[in-house]
Order: C-alpha cells, then structure tokens, then sequence
C-alpha cells in the first residue's frame, strides 16, 4: 500500500473505546471505516464513515478487507459480542490482515462486595431464588428470556432500545442509557426495592455505578463472566490501540512489535 490514501482501518464496535479510537486515527489523516451491528436503534456515531450490519460471517468479511484494502482491524467490540470476534479472528488470518482487540479489563470485587459469578444468564438465573425477590436485571435486551420462568421474582430490566418477548411475568422495563453516577444508581435501587442485582461483566466506567451503590446498600450483585474469545494480540488502553494501528499505516515511529496474544 503506497500511501495513507490507499489505506484504512476497520474498526468493529459502537463501545466508547472504539469511538475514541476512530476520533484518534481520523485526527492523524487515517481513513476509517467503523462496523456497527446495528441492535442499538440510536447509536452514538464515530467519526470517519460507518458500517452498519453484518458482514455475513467470516467469509464475508474476509473478502470485504481484501476488496476494501483494510491495512489494519481493531476488534473494539464489547466483550460479550462473541460472534463477531471469532468472525474477525478467522477472516483477519484468511485475508492476511493484521488485528488487534481493544478490550476494556473487566470488573473486580472489592471490600464490602457481596458477588456471585455465574458462566452464563441461565446460570445467573438459577442463582437468584437463593439471592432476593426484586431484581435489578442489567444484562442488555438479549438473552432475557434465560429469566422468564422466574414468576416469583419481580424484574426491574433496564436496557436501551425495547426488548422482545419472553420477559419475566412480573417485570417492569427501564430504557436508559448510561453514562449512570452511583448516588442515581442507588436512589433507583431504594425506590424499587432491589435486593438483587444482575450484570455482564462489561467492564469501564459508564455504568460502574450500580456497583458501587450495591456495595454502599449491601445489595448482593451476580455477575456474568465474559464468553472465552480466539487469542490475539490485545490490549486495553486506546492509546495502545492507536499506535498499532499507526504502525501498521504509515510506520509510526512506535513499539515495533505488536503486543503479546493473552
């Protein structure tokens, strides 16, 4: 590839961490192109040019970055989007394209913390009769029926955009999105009455606070363990993201290898 011109960088994901990355690159005079999966009715756009929808699996997108010249991929990807890291995993090899994933490092328990870690929403589910009877359910609008048979339980399930049927019977829907402060999260949980909380272990700050405010009422918190993903080069701060990708584009100056696969 003979010039910035004729290079770009696909960056898959709608996370906060993808769109300051896409700000970054764009204000070096790099093209980028940003995929989102398109569930989010109202996404916060990136700059640069966007993709919206599916690629039709990896085949699909490993000729799309053959056609397209992609120099370089960042898989910005919230960490639970299984699907499409194992897509971009094989169709980066199979194209011959450098990736790396930017990924956000998970959440941890701290003193006060009363968490129960569960591998999947149906064991998060199973979790709960032992746990309370009003639920604070904050997993996203996929995957809510792994709850619906909880008829005993009263579901408060907060999520962006409406989610689609089976809910829990009782439940009622809160859509909001973040970024969430704890003093808000914890007036929520005392007006509702929550005695259970329900997350992903989506990692950052936008909505950290239910957790801190579980902590401060003593609410006990399950937590849904991030899916096992395809091991490549990875790091965790967009800086590191974007002089990979630099390097890849125009030979930055920087670190000349990538960052170890973990």
């Amino acid at each position: 590839m003979d010039s910035i011109a004729s290079t770009r960088v696909l960056i898959l994901g709608g996370t906060a961490e993808a769109r300051a990355l896409a700000s970054a690159l764009t204000g070096h005079g790099v093209p980028v192109v940003s995929s989102l999966a398109g569930r989010v009715a109202e996404p916060r756009l990136p700059e640069g040019e966007v993709r919206i929808g599916g690629f039709g699996g990896p085949d699909g997108l490993a000729r799309w970055l053959a056609g397209e010249r992609v120099a370089a991929v960042v898989d910005a990807t919230h960490p639970f989007a299984e699907r499409i890291g194992a897509s971009a995993a094989t169709a980066a090899a199979r194209a011959g394209v450098p990736l790396l994933r930017l990924q956000r490092p998970g959440w941890r328990p701290g003193p006060g913390d009363d968490w129960h870690w569960a591998d999947s929403l149906g064991a998060a589910a199973r979790l709960l009769p032992a746990l309370g009877t009003r639920v604070f359910l904050t997993s996203g609008r996929q995957g809510l029926a792994a709850f619906a048979h909880l008829d005993r339980l009263w579901f408060l399930i907060r999520c962006v955009d409406p989610p689609e049927p089976p809910l829990p019977p009782q439940s009622e829907v809160l859509l909001s999105r973040g970024p969430y402060r704890a003093a808000d999260e914890a007036e929520l949980l005392r007006r509702h009455r929550i005695d259970v909380l329900v997350t992903k272990d989506s990692g950052g700050t936008m909505t950290r606070g239910k957790l801190d405010a579980a902590r401060q009422l003593g609410v006990p918190v399950v937590v849904v363990r991030r899916p096992v993903r395809p091991r490549v080069s990875e790091v965790t701060e967009v800086n590191d993201a974007l002089t990979w990708a630099l390097e890849r584009v125009t030979g930055w100056p920087g670190e000349k290898s990538a960052p170890a696969a973990r």
